[in-house]
């Protein structure tokens, strides 16, 4: 072909406009592309005669941390969680894992706990007579005293009168008057601890009584310090004449547990009364302001012999810093017997460093002895295997199991978590009911008209494996006639879920339900 000057001009204008698409905006984000490209291509093909030895060796890792985990003592639901974990991300999870189990924040704790345990081990001792007098009539119940007794100085008792409180309102009412009746000393022991009406009105007692000369210690668990209350508040309270200390403060990277809370509700008065249940000192507790609609809750007063083991219960506790106290001059504080008192009381604590899951061997043991009914209150619905095992047990023999838990959660992701338990236990036979008016935060279990466990205990993970709780085991005493009396009262007030109301959950709830579950035992 002839090069003419309109072929020159023609192949001109070309150059002109390739040179143009290569620095226009187009070409530069092109090249830029295919230079990432190239680069991604090139790092890969470096790796790529790495990668078997990576596979390999994780593969190798994963097995051992498998291996490893399933020996450990961890409960099975546990053990899945922590095996999940691991496989997703093999080596974050693994240094997760045993930076929590190395548990190096609480080995002092741990230490001190478990000192304090060997040193007040025979402070109060079991009169034989009281075990015998149960045995002869249930001898299951007794057995389960023997086991509490054994996992701490939690003798049986008798000459005790109980009361029950079917609301926030009566036990606080019941609180005050028994606080202005102290004389030589008031011990409250609590998880949460708010500022407005209830602490207000209650401070002003307390404060009257220090002035007075009596021995006022508060002690309330170390998560209030930066969410209900002042950063100083055990320095105000000391200026009004109060003993007051912060247990286990939050502090962190050090606490490898956000655990080991001290979720108990304790009070005392002169060793003589003292009060357990689910009532912390919060406004919301006696529906004075309402967060989740009607707050159900529930608690006991005991008056004799039996509180003195919950006088030692928060003196063990007041201890746990190294403070010396003179545990048995409180414990030889007389009592007024209540002789005419009818059956067995036997307050008894939890601690989740000794390993021993006393709160939820207690629950089981009701579950398996049961005849006729077990009927249970409670917030939180996040079981371990044994736990749902039992109840769908109960419920295959023909007890009359019956849990009623909130109508309006106050955490969404634990209402999730504890829908996920619905299907299993509806179909073994338990029944469910949700409390329609608002949240249900009562910790009860009554069986057959004749026992009954009322305090701080959630039938969740926080409670039965990661806590310091209390309770009270009641056996034939008068109220438990109340208690059931009360259950069926709320239990009027309840939506009964069934397996037709569960397939309208949303999905989206159940979906993360569902995800939930794997994470249950970290939660």
């Amino acid at each position: 072909m002839k090069d003419t000057p309109k072929m020159r001009s023609l192949v001109a204008k070309g150059k002109r406009g390739i040179l143009k698409t290569l620095f226009s905006r187009l070409g530069l984000i092109t090249l830029l592309l295919l230079i990432q490209f190239a680069l991604l291509f090139s790092v890969f093909n470096w790796f790529a005669t790495f990668i078997p030895h990576y596979f390999g060796s994780t593969l190798v890792f994963n097995a051992l941390m498998a291996i490893l985990i399933i020996n450990s003592r961890a409960d099975a639901t546990a053990k899945v969680t922590w095996l999940i974990v691991i496989m997703v991300l093999p080596v974050f999870g693994a240094l997760l894992y045993l930076y929590t189990r190395s548990d190096f924040g609480h080995r002092a704790l741990k230490r001190r706990a478990a000192s304090i345990a060997r040193e007040t081990r025979f402070d109060l001792r079991q009169e034989p007579e009281v075990l015998r007098q149960l045995e002869q009539v249930q001898p299951g119940a007794a057995a389960l005293s023997r086991y509490i007794g054994r996992c701490g100085c939690h003798p049986l008792w008798r000459n005790t009168s109980v009361t029950y409180y079917s609301s926030g309102e009566e036990k606080f009412e019941a609180l005050l008057e028994a606080v202005r009746s102290a004389r030589s000393f008031i011990f409250l022991e609590y998880f949460i601890v708010a500022e407005g009406k209830m602490w207000d009105q209650l401070l002003d007692v307390l404060r009257e009584k220090a002035q007075a000369g009596v021995d006022v210690r508060v002690m309330i668990d170390g998560t209030c310090e930066f969410t209900t209350l002042p950063h100083d508040f055990p320095k105000l309270m000391k200026a009004l004449g109060i003993q007051c200390k912060l247990f286990a403060p939050a502090r962190p990277f050090v606490s490898t547990h956000y655990n080991y809370r001290d979720h108990r509700k304790i009070a005392v008065i002169d060793g003589q009364i003292s009060f357990t249940g689910g009532v912390n000192l919060a406004d919301e507790y006696i529906n004075e302001v309402e967060f989740f609609g009607h707050w159900k809750d529930v608690a006991i007063r005991l008056d004799g012999e039996a509180t003195r083991s919950f006088t030692l219960m928060f003196l063990q506790m007041w201890a746990m810093d190294g403070t010396p106290v003179n545990i048995s001059g409180f414990l030889k504080h007389p009592v007024t017997k209540q002789k005419n008192s009818a059956g067995f009381v036997l307050p008894y604590g939890d601690c989740p460093l000794d390993g021993n899951k006393v709160g939820e061997r207690v629950y089981m043991d009701i579950l398996y002895r049961a005849e006729r009914y077990v009927h249970i209150m409670t917030p939180y619905l996040i079981l371990d295997g044994q736990m749902e095992n039992a109840l769908k047990y109960a419920a295959e023999r023909g007890v009359d199991v019956h849990l009623i838990l909130p109508g309006i959660p106050d955490k969404k992701y634990a209402f999730w978590l504890a829908r996920t338990h619905y299907a299993s236990l509806i179909s073994a036979g338990v029944k469910i009911s949700e409390y329609t008016p608002g949240f249900v935060h009562a910790k009860v279990f009554v069986a057959d008209d004749r026992e009954a466990v009322v305090g701080s205990i959630n039938l969740d993970y926080r409670s039965l494996y990661h806590h310091f709780e209390c309770a009270a085991y009641l056996n034939s005493v008068d109220c438990i006639a109340d208690i059931e009396e009360d259950y069926q009262q709320t239990l009027s007030h309840c939506t009964r879920m069934t397996e037709k109301r569960l397939s309208t959950i949303p999905w989206y709830q159940r979906l993360a339900g569902a995800a939930l579950k794997a994470l249950a035992p970290l939660m």
